[in-house]
């Protein structure tokens, strides 16, 4: 029997029993059910996960989603909100319990150069944006904001690019260490961003290590490194002191665990083992529309983080 038949067919009656939607509206009472026991690792949903069981509203979508037994929430776009919003959603997750994950802190230049570039005008532009992100992350109560220095120079030797990148990520550390806040690098694999300048675990850990920031650690995004380079546990093993966050995805199709090619029952479990404590974030879609797939989200991670504990 397969990995993947055996885990559905053992936990697919709990995981649907686990699952509910919330009733009500904006501004009014909601019929929320009991919170289920939280998950062993920190998954952090994103906004529009669960539209379809939690509704519209984003503050019944965090409602529901702290229902559910999920601990933290990310939001890529957190920054591009309006501060209202912003507020209402900190005060609501405080209220909850959620912990905040990543949102992106600057623009991305996916198709020109970026920080390896060494143009002062984008170093300028890009430290703006992260003064800007503090700001936000005072706000919502956030740790961790994600940094992509963007397309590579094709004009430059990459030593010269690193060591321009290594230069903007100090000047940003700078920025961030005063306020306890860290931005986290992203490797990006080269099918879905070719041309990028950061895609490997082990550049992004030479780059920090030469940062020496504890304002400046590794996103370790599971999808993105079995993607581009594969070998996913000896990596994180080899990178762990300089991962702070990790997303995930399966592959291929970038969907939730269990769909896809990536063991994620033992990845979990290694970081787990590991003793780590920060968030897990789904950057991902679901394989299945609208409510029935929504419930198969929930089930999938029930299905690996059950073996956990």
């Amino acid at each position: 029997m397969k990995r993947r038949d055996f885990l559905r067919g053992t936990a697919t009656a709990a995981a649907a029993a686990s699952v509910a939607p919330v009733m009500g509206v904006s501004g009014s009472p909601a019929n929320h059910p009991s919170k289920k026991k939280s998950f062993n690792l920190k998954y952090a949903p994103h906004f529009w996960m669960f539209k379809n069981l939690a509704g519209e509203d984003l503050l019944d979508q965090l409602q529901f989603v702290a229902d559910q037994g999920f601990t933290a929430l990310e939001d890529n776009g957190m920054k591009n909100k309006e501060v209202p919003m912003q507020e209402k959603i900190a005060s609501k997750m405080a209220n909850l319990g959620l912990e905040m994950g990543v949102f992106v802190a600057h623009t991305i230049y996916w198709k020109e150069p970026g920080l390896a570039s060494g143009d002062k005008d984008q170093l300028k532009e890009f430290l703006s944006e992260i003064k800007d992100s503090v700001e936000v992350a005072k706000r919502v109560n956030a740790k961790w904001m994600t940094v992509v220095p963007g397309h590579i120079d094709p004009r430059k030797d990459m030593g010269y690019q690193e060591a321009n990148v290594v230069e903007a990520l100090r000047r940003a550390s700078d920025i961030l260490e005063p306020h306890d806040l860290t931005m986290v690098l992203e490797p990006l694999n080269f099918r879905d961003h070719p041309g990028l300048f950061l895609n490997k675990a082990g550049q992004a850990y030479d780059i920090c290590r030469s940062v020496d920031s504890p304002a400046c650690k590794i996103l370790f995004d599971i999808y993105h490194q079995q993607i581009h380079e594969g070998n996913l546990i000896p990596n994180i093993d080899l990178a762990w002191d300089e991962i702070g966050y990790f997303q995930c995805g399966d592959n291929p199709g970038r969907k939730e665990p269990t769909t896809g090619e990536i063991n994620y029952l033992n990845v979990f479990k290694h970081i787990y083992e590991k003793g780590f404590k920060g968030i897990v974030g789904m950057e991902h879609g679901n394989s299945i529309d609208g409510a029935k797939g929504e419930k198969a989200v929930i089930e999938a991670y029930r299905q690996v983080d059950d073996f956990l504990s």
